[in-house]
Protein backbone atom coordinates (compact mmCIF):
# COMPACT_ATOMS: atom_id res chain seq x y z
CA UNK A 1 0.00 0.00 0.00
CA UNK A 2 2.84 2.40 0.87
CA UNK A 3 4.47 1.67 -2.48
CA UNK A 4 1.18 2.29 -4.30
CA UNK A 5 0.84 5.85 -2.93
CA UNK A 6 4.57 6.56 -2.98
CA UNK A 7 4.81 6.88 0.78
CA UNK A 8 7.81 4.57 1.17
CA UNK A 9 10.73 6.84 0.42
CA UNK A 10 13.25 4.02 0.84
CA UNK A 11 12.19 2.32 -2.36
CA UNK A 12 12.20 3.67 -5.88
CA UNK A 13 8.83 3.49 -7.68
CA UNK A 14 8.61 0.77 -10.29
CA UNK A 15 8.07 1.97 -13.84
CA UNK A 16 6.99 0.11 -16.95
CA UNK A 17 7.36 1.00 -20.61
CA UNK A 18 10.18 2.62 -22.56
CA UNK A 19 12.25 5.39 -20.97
CA UNK A 20 10.98 8.90 -21.57
CA UNK A 21 13.37 11.24 -23.37
CA UNK A 22 13.48 14.81 -22.16
CA UNK A 23 12.94 17.55 -24.73
CA UNK A 24 16.08 19.32 -25.83
CA UNK A 25 16.91 22.17 -23.50
CA UNK A 26 14.55 20.96 -20.76
CA UNK A 27 16.80 18.62 -18.89
CA UNK A 28 17.38 18.32 -15.18
CA UNK A 29 17.35 21.61 -13.42
CA UNK A 30 15.18 23.36 -16.03
CA UNK A 31 12.35 25.31 -14.45
CA UNK A 32 8.76 25.24 -15.68
CA UNK A 33 8.12 28.49 -13.81
CA UNK A 34 10.43 30.70 -15.87
CA UNK A 35 8.72 34.07 -16.40
CA UNK A 36 7.21 34.64 -19.83
CA UNK A 37 7.66 37.86 -21.73
CA UNK A 38 4.67 40.12 -22.29
CA UNK A 39 4.73 39.28 -26.00
CA UNK A 40 4.71 35.53 -25.28
CA UNK A 41 1.83 35.86 -22.82
CA UNK A 42 -0.14 37.90 -25.35
CA UNK A 43 0.46 35.28 -28.04
CA UNK A 44 -0.61 32.44 -25.74
CA UNK A 45 -3.75 34.33 -24.68
CA UNK A 46 -4.66 34.83 -28.33
CA UNK A 47 -4.11 31.13 -29.09
CA UNK A 48 -6.28 30.09 -26.15
CA UNK A 49 -8.99 32.51 -27.21
CA UNK A 50 -8.95 31.28 -30.82
CA UNK A 51 -9.19 27.68 -29.61
CA UNK A 52 -12.18 28.50 -27.42
CA UNK A 53 -13.90 30.43 -30.20
CA UNK A 54 -13.47 27.53 -32.63
CA UNK A 55 -15.11 25.19 -30.15
CA UNK A 56 -17.97 27.67 -29.78
CA UNK A 57 -18.28 28.12 -33.58
CA UNK A 58 -17.28 31.79 -33.30
CA UNK A 59 -14.45 33.93 -34.65
CA UNK A 60 -12.36 36.82 -33.34
CA UNK A 61 -14.63 39.13 -35.33
CA UNK A 62 -17.42 38.29 -32.87
CA UNK A 63 -15.55 39.54 -29.78
CA UNK A 64 -16.23 42.92 -28.24
CA UNK A 65 -12.54 43.87 -28.45
CA UNK A 66 -12.48 43.36 -32.22
CA UNK A 67 -15.80 45.05 -32.85
CA UNK A 68 -15.06 48.14 -30.75
CA UNK A 69 -11.27 48.46 -30.87
CA UNK A 70 -11.17 48.68 -27.08
CA UNK A 71 -7.97 47.57 -25.35
CA UNK A 72 -8.30 45.27 -22.33
CA UNK A 73 -5.77 44.64 -19.59
CA UNK A 74 -5.59 42.38 -16.56
CA UNK A 75 -6.28 44.00 -13.21
CA UNK A 76 -2.79 43.53 -11.82
CA UNK A 77 -1.99 39.83 -11.82
CA UNK A 78 -5.60 38.82 -11.27
CA UNK A 79 -7.60 37.21 -14.04
CA UNK A 80 -10.09 40.10 -14.25
CA UNK A 81 -9.99 41.77 -17.69
CA UNK A 82 -10.81 45.46 -17.56
CA UNK A 83 -11.11 47.99 -20.36
CA UNK A 84 -8.15 50.38 -20.41
CA UNK A 85 -10.66 53.25 -20.12
CA UNK A 86 -13.44 53.31 -17.55
CA UNK A 87 -16.17 55.69 -16.43
CA UNK A 88 -16.01 57.49 -13.10
CA UNK A 89 -18.94 59.36 -11.58
CA UNK A 90 -17.36 62.04 -9.40
CA UNK A 91 -19.00 65.50 -9.91
CA UNK A 92 -21.15 64.08 -12.71
CA UNK A 93 -23.78 61.38 -12.09
CA UNK A 94 -26.48 62.42 -9.67
CA UNK A 95 -25.25 66.03 -9.44
CA UNK A 96 -24.06 67.99 -12.49
CA UNK A 97 -25.39 65.59 -15.12
CA UNK A 98 -29.11 64.75 -15.55
CA UNK A 99 -30.01 61.07 -15.58
CA UNK A 100 -30.93 61.21 -19.28
CA UNK A 101 -27.45 62.48 -20.18
CA UNK A 102 -25.90 59.93 -17.81
CA UNK A 103 -27.73 57.20 -19.71
CA UNK A 104 -26.35 58.51 -23.01
CA UNK A 105 -22.83 58.47 -21.57
CA UNK A 106 -23.08 54.94 -20.19
CA UNK A 107 -24.73 53.61 -23.35
CA UNK A 108 -22.01 55.04 -25.57
CA UNK A 109 -19.34 53.73 -23.20
CA UNK A 110 -20.79 50.21 -23.09
CA UNK A 111 -21.29 50.08 -26.85
CA UNK A 112 -17.67 51.24 -27.28
CA UNK A 113 -16.33 48.34 -25.22
CA UNK A 114 -15.94 50.10 -21.85
CA UNK A 115 -16.72 47.58 -19.11
CA UNK A 116 -15.56 49.40 -15.95
CA UNK A 117 -17.94 51.75 -14.08
CA UNK A 118 -16.72 53.31 -10.84
CA UNK A 119 -18.72 55.13 -8.17
CA UNK A 120 -18.68 55.79 -4.42
CA UNK A 121 -21.12 55.64 -1.52
CA UNK A 122 -20.90 59.36 -0.80
CA UNK A 123 -21.07 60.84 -4.31
CA UNK A 124 -24.06 63.18 -4.49
CA UNK A 125 -25.24 61.65 -1.19
CA UNK A 126 -25.71 58.26 -2.82
CA UNK A 127 -27.49 59.59 -5.93
CA UNK A 128 -24.56 58.63 -8.17
CA UNK A 129 -24.96 54.97 -7.23
CA UNK A 130 -28.73 55.16 -7.62
CA UNK A 131 -28.37 56.72 -11.08
CA UNK A 132 -25.90 54.06 -12.18
CA UNK A 133 -28.13 51.31 -10.82
CA UNK A 134 -31.24 52.66 -12.55
CA UNK A 135 -29.50 52.85 -15.92
CA UNK A 136 -28.00 49.36 -15.65
CA UNK A 137 -31.40 47.92 -14.77
CA UNK A 138 -33.09 49.81 -17.59
CA UNK A 139 -30.53 48.73 -20.21
CA UNK A 140 -30.75 45.08 -19.22
CA UNK A 141 -27.04 44.43 -19.78
CA UNK A 142 -25.74 40.99 -18.83
CA UNK A 143 -24.24 41.25 -15.36
CA UNK A 144 -21.26 39.19 -16.48
CA UNK A 145 -20.40 41.71 -19.22
CA UNK A 146 -19.43 44.71 -17.05
CA UNK A 147 -17.60 45.63 -13.86
CA UNK A 148 -18.91 47.89 -11.10
CA UNK A 149 -16.75 49.25 -8.31
CA UNK A 150 -17.61 51.46 -5.37
CA UNK A 151 -15.73 53.10 -2.51
CA UNK A 152 -16.36 53.08 1.22
CA UNK A 153 -15.50 55.66 3.85
CA UNK A 154 -17.90 58.62 3.85
CA UNK A 155 -21.31 57.03 4.29
CA UNK A 156 -23.41 59.32 6.47
CA UNK A 157 -23.50 61.85 9.28
CA UNK A 158 -23.51 59.41 12.20
CA UNK A 159 -20.19 58.35 13.67
CA UNK A 160 -20.93 54.73 12.77
CA UNK A 161 -21.79 55.62 9.17
CA UNK A 162 -18.28 56.57 8.13
CA UNK A 163 -14.76 55.31 8.57
CA UNK A 164 -13.28 51.88 8.08
CA UNK A 165 -14.67 49.90 10.98
CA UNK A 166 -15.92 46.38 10.30
CA UNK A 167 -19.44 47.64 10.98
CA UNK A 168 -19.31 50.38 8.37
CA UNK A 169 -17.44 48.35 5.76
CA UNK A 170 -20.10 45.64 5.83
CA UNK A 171 -23.16 47.83 6.32
CA UNK A 172 -21.82 50.47 3.95
CA UNK A 173 -21.40 48.03 1.08
CA UNK A 174 -24.86 46.57 1.65
CA UNK A 175 -26.26 50.08 1.39
CA UNK A 176 -24.35 50.54 -1.87
CA UNK A 177 -25.82 47.31 -3.25
CA UNK A 178 -29.34 48.52 -2.46
CA UNK A 179 -28.78 51.79 -4.31
CA UNK A 180 -27.08 50.03 -7.22
CA UNK A 181 -29.80 47.35 -7.31
CA UNK A 182 -27.11 44.70 -7.66
CA UNK A 183 -26.39 41.46 -5.82
CA UNK A 184 -22.66 42.17 -5.73
CA UNK A 185 -20.00 44.62 -6.83
CA UNK A 186 -16.90 43.44 -8.63
CA UNK A 187 -14.50 45.63 -6.64
CA UNK A 188 -15.01 47.36 -3.31
CA UNK A 189 -12.43 50.07 -2.67
CA UNK A 190 -11.51 50.99 0.89
CA UNK A 191 -11.09 54.73 0.56
CA UNK A 192 -8.03 56.32 2.18
CA UNK A 193 -6.62 54.95 5.45
CA UNK A 194 -8.85 55.75 8.40
CA UNK A 195 -7.15 58.15 10.81
CA UNK A 196 -8.89 56.20 13.55
CA UNK A 197 -7.63 52.84 12.28
CA UNK A 198 -4.15 51.64 13.20
CA UNK A 199 -2.06 51.35 10.06
CA UNK A 200 1.45 51.57 11.48
CA UNK A 201 1.05 50.82 15.17
CA UNK A 202 1.09 54.49 16.25
CA UNK A 203 -1.93 56.39 17.52
CA UNK A 204 -2.87 59.81 18.72
CA UNK A 205 -3.58 59.77 22.47
CA UNK A 206 -7.36 59.97 22.09
CA UNK A 207 -7.86 58.17 18.77
CA UNK A 208 -9.97 55.02 18.64
CA UNK A 209 -7.75 51.99 18.19
CA UNK A 210 -8.57 49.52 15.43
CA UNK A 211 -6.16 47.53 13.30
CA UNK A 212 -5.59 46.97 9.62
CA UNK A 213 -6.51 43.35 10.41
CA UNK A 214 -10.07 44.54 10.99
CA UNK A 215 -10.21 46.03 7.49
CA UNK A 216 -8.77 42.91 5.85
CA UNK A 217 -11.11 40.60 7.78
CA UNK A 218 -14.16 42.72 6.90
CA UNK A 219 -13.37 42.81 3.17
CA UNK A 220 -12.56 39.09 3.18
CA UNK A 221 -15.95 38.45 4.80
CA UNK A 222 -17.72 40.44 2.07
CA UNK A 223 -15.92 38.47 -0.64
CA UNK A 224 -16.70 35.15 1.03
CA UNK A 225 -20.36 36.21 1.29
CA UNK A 226 -20.46 36.88 -2.46
CA UNK A 227 -21.11 40.61 -2.04
CA UNK A 228 -17.82 41.56 -3.71
CA UNK A 229 -15.36 39.80 -6.01
CA UNK A 230 -12.21 41.75 -5.14
CA UNK A 231 -11.21 44.55 -2.81
CA UNK A 232 -8.80 47.38 -3.35
CA UNK A 233 -7.43 50.50 -1.72
CA UNK A 234 -7.76 54.17 -2.61
CA UNK A 235 -4.95 56.63 -1.90
CA UNK A 236 -3.05 54.27 0.39
CA UNK A 237 0.71 54.49 0.62
CA UNK A 238 2.84 51.54 -0.52
CA UNK A 239 3.75 50.82 3.10
CA UNK A 240 0.08 50.63 4.12
CA UNK A 241 -0.76 48.40 1.16
CA UNK A 242 2.09 46.04 2.02
CA UNK A 243 0.90 45.87 5.61
CA UNK A 244 -2.59 44.85 4.46
CA UNK A 245 -1.04 42.25 2.16
CA UNK A 246 1.13 40.89 4.98
CA UNK A 247 -1.83 40.61 7.34
CA UNK A 248 -3.78 38.73 4.67
CA UNK A 249 -0.90 36.30 4.21
CA UNK A 250 -0.45 35.84 7.94
CA UNK A 251 -4.09 35.00 8.68
CA UNK A 252 -4.97 33.29 5.39
CA UNK A 253 -7.25 36.15 4.34
CA UNK A 254 -7.71 37.96 1.01
CA UNK A 255 -5.36 40.84 0.28
CA UNK A 256 -5.96 43.94 -1.87
CA UNK A 257 -6.00 43.43 -5.64
CA UNK A 258 -5.53 47.03 -6.78
CA UNK A 259 -4.94 50.62 -5.74
CA UNK A 260 -6.79 53.64 -7.12
CA UNK A 261 -5.01 57.00 -7.16
CA UNK A 262 -4.81 60.20 -9.13
CA UNK A 263 -2.47 60.19 -12.13
CA UNK A 264 -1.94 62.77 -14.84
CA UNK A 265 0.76 64.82 -16.53
CA UNK A 266 1.59 66.73 -13.35
CA UNK A 267 1.00 63.98 -10.76
CA UNK A 268 3.38 61.11 -11.49
CA UNK A 269 5.47 60.06 -8.51
CA UNK A 270 3.26 57.39 -6.95
CA UNK A 271 2.17 55.62 -10.12
CA UNK A 272 5.59 55.66 -11.77
CA UNK A 273 8.02 55.27 -8.88
CA UNK A 274 6.17 53.46 -6.09
CA UNK A 275 3.37 51.20 -7.30
CA UNK A 276 5.27 49.35 -10.08
CA UNK A 277 7.36 47.70 -7.36
CA UNK A 278 4.19 46.41 -5.69
CA UNK A 279 3.00 45.04 -9.02
CA UNK A 280 6.14 42.92 -9.31
CA UNK A 281 6.15 41.93 -5.63
CA UNK A 282 2.49 41.12 -4.96
CA UNK A 283 0.74 41.56 -8.32
CA UNK A 284 -1.06 44.78 -7.33
CA UNK A 285 -3.08 46.41 -10.10
CA UNK A 286 -3.44 50.16 -10.64
CA UNK A 287 -6.61 52.08 -11.45
CA UNK A 288 -6.12 55.80 -12.03
CA UNK A 289 -8.50 58.73 -11.96
CA UNK A 290 -8.51 62.38 -13.01
CA UNK A 291 -6.32 62.00 -16.15
CA UNK A 292 -7.19 65.60 -17.10
CA UNK A 293 -6.77 67.04 -13.57
CA UNK A 294 -10.47 67.88 -13.34
CA UNK A 295 -10.36 69.53 -16.77
CA UNK A 296 -7.31 71.71 -16.08
CA UNK A 297 -5.22 69.95 -18.73
CA UNK A 298 -7.77 70.74 -21.44
CA UNK A 299 -6.85 74.43 -21.04
CA UNK A 300 -10.41 75.55 -20.40
CA UNK A 301 -9.42 77.34 -17.17
CA UNK A 302 -6.81 79.55 -18.83
CA UNK A 303 -8.97 82.66 -19.11
CA UNK A 304 -11.56 82.12 -16.38
CA UNK A 305 -13.41 79.46 -14.38
CA UNK A 306 -16.54 78.48 -16.39
CA UNK A 307 -19.80 78.26 -14.48
CA UNK A 308 -20.79 74.69 -13.47
CA UNK A 309 -17.29 73.44 -14.32
CA UNK A 310 -15.34 71.17 -11.98
CA UNK A 311 -13.18 74.07 -10.79
CA UNK A 312 -16.27 75.89 -9.52
CA UNK A 313 -17.30 72.99 -7.25
CA UNK A 314 -16.58 72.65 -3.55
CA UNK A 315 -13.38 70.70 -3.01
CA UNK A 316 -11.82 71.84 -6.31
CA UNK A 317 -10.61 75.25 -5.20
CA UNK A 318 -7.05 73.95 -5.68
CA UNK A 319 -7.52 74.44 -9.44
CA UNK A 320 -7.44 78.18 -8.86
CA UNK A 321 -4.13 78.17 -6.96
CA UNK A 322 -1.30 80.24 -8.44
CA UNK A 323 1.02 77.22 -8.49
CA UNK A 324 -1.50 75.25 -10.52
CA UNK A 325 -2.24 78.08 -12.91
CA UNK A 326 1.50 78.50 -13.50
CA UNK A 327 1.43 75.15 -15.32
CA UNK A 328 -0.56 76.72 -18.17
CA UNK A 329 2.70 77.59 -19.93
CA UNK A 330 3.67 73.91 -20.03
CA UNK A 331 0.30 73.01 -21.53
CA UNK A 332 0.86 75.53 -24.32
CA UNK A 333 4.18 73.86 -25.08
CA UNK A 334 2.39 70.51 -25.43
CA UNK A 335 -0.08 71.91 -27.97
CA UNK A 336 2.29 71.55 -30.99
CA UNK A 337 2.73 67.86 -30.17
CA UNK A 338 -1.05 67.40 -30.12
CA UNK A 339 -1.30 69.17 -33.48
CA UNK A 340 1.45 66.94 -34.87
CA UNK A 341 -0.61 63.89 -33.89
CA UNK A 342 -3.85 65.55 -35.09
CA UNK A 343 -5.50 65.10 -31.70
CA UNK A 344 -6.75 67.29 -28.88
CA UNK A 345 -4.73 68.07 -25.78
CA UNK A 346 -7.17 65.95 -23.77
CA UNK A 347 -6.62 62.93 -26.02
CA UNK A 348 -2.86 63.38 -25.80
CA UNK A 349 -2.97 63.54 -21.99
CA UNK A 350 -5.12 60.40 -21.70
CA UNK A 351 -2.96 58.51 -24.19
CA UNK A 352 0.09 59.56 -22.16
CA UNK A 353 -1.50 57.90 -19.10
CA UNK A 354 -2.29 54.75 -21.08
CA UNK A 355 1.30 54.40 -22.27
CA UNK A 356 2.11 53.19 -18.74
CA UNK A 357 1.45 49.46 -19.12
CA UNK A 358 1.45 48.88 -15.35
CA UNK A 359 -1.85 50.80 -15.20
CA UNK A 360 -4.86 48.56 -15.69
CA UNK A 361 -7.55 51.21 -16.23
CA UNK A 362 -7.82 54.99 -16.54
CA UNK A 363 -11.14 56.35 -15.23
CA UNK A 364 -12.70 59.19 -17.22
CA UNK A 365 -14.99 61.88 -15.85
CA UNK A 366 -17.23 63.25 -18.60
CA UNK A 367 -20.36 65.40 -18.55
CA UNK A 368 -21.76 64.50 -21.98
CA UNK A 369 -21.45 61.95 -24.78
CA UNK A 370 -19.42 64.34 -26.95
CA UNK A 371 -16.66 64.54 -24.33
CA UNK A 372 -16.67 60.77 -23.97
CA UNK A 373 -16.41 60.23 -27.71
CA UNK A 374 -13.41 62.57 -27.82
CA UNK A 375 -11.72 60.88 -24.85
CA UNK A 376 -12.19 57.41 -26.33
CA UNK A 377 -10.14 58.60 -29.29
CA UNK A 378 -7.09 58.51 -27.01
CA UNK A 379 -6.78 54.79 -27.77
CA UNK A 380 -5.88 55.60 -31.38
CA UNK A 381 -3.50 58.34 -30.25
CA UNK A 382 -1.75 55.81 -27.99
CA UNK A 383 -0.61 53.89 -31.06
CA UNK A 384 1.17 57.02 -32.33
CA UNK A 385 3.09 57.76 -29.12
CA UNK A 386 6.69 56.93 -29.99
CA UNK A 387 9.54 57.02 -27.44
CA UNK A 388 10.72 60.23 -29.10
CA UNK A 389 7.36 61.96 -28.57
CA UNK A 390 7.18 60.75 -24.96
CA UNK A 391 10.70 62.07 -24.44
CA UNK A 392 9.66 65.49 -25.78
CA UNK A 393 6.71 65.55 -23.38
CA UNK A 394 8.91 64.61 -20.42
CA UNK A 395 11.32 67.42 -21.30
CA UNK A 396 8.44 69.91 -21.24
CA UNK A 397 6.81 68.57 -18.08
CA UNK A 398 9.97 68.17 -16.07
CA UNK A 399 8.19 65.62 -13.84
CA UNK A 400 6.93 68.40 -11.60
CA UNK A 401 3.91 67.42 -9.46
CA UNK A 402 0.73 69.46 -9.49
CA UNK A 403 -0.66 70.81 -6.21
CA UNK A 404 -2.56 68.17 -4.21
CA UNK A 405 -6.09 68.49 -3.01
CA UNK A 406 -8.00 66.80 -0.23
CA UNK A 407 -11.18 65.56 -1.89
CA UNK A 408 -13.73 63.22 -0.45
CA UNK A 409 -14.35 60.92 -3.38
Amino acid sequence: MEELYGLNNNKKPKCSGPPVKLAKGRGAGASDDAPLSAETRSTLDLLYLESFLRQSHLTLDDTVATQTGMVYRNLGKSGLRVSCLGIGSWTTFGSQVPEKVSEEILTLAYDSGVNFFDTSENLASGKAEATLGNIIKKKGWRRSSFIVSTKLYWGGQAETERGLSRKHIIEGLRGCLQRLQLQYVDIVFVNRPDVNTAMDGHFAPQSRIFSVEEIVRATTFLINQGEAMYWGTTRWSPVEIMEAYSVARQFNLIGPTCEQSEYHLFQRLKMEAQLPELYHKIGLGSVTCSPLACGFITGKYEECIPKHSSASLQGCEWLQDEEVQSQQARLKQLQPIAEQLTCSLAQLAIAWCLRNESISCVLLGVSDATQLRENLGAIQVLQQLTPEIIGQMDDILGNRPLGRRDSRI
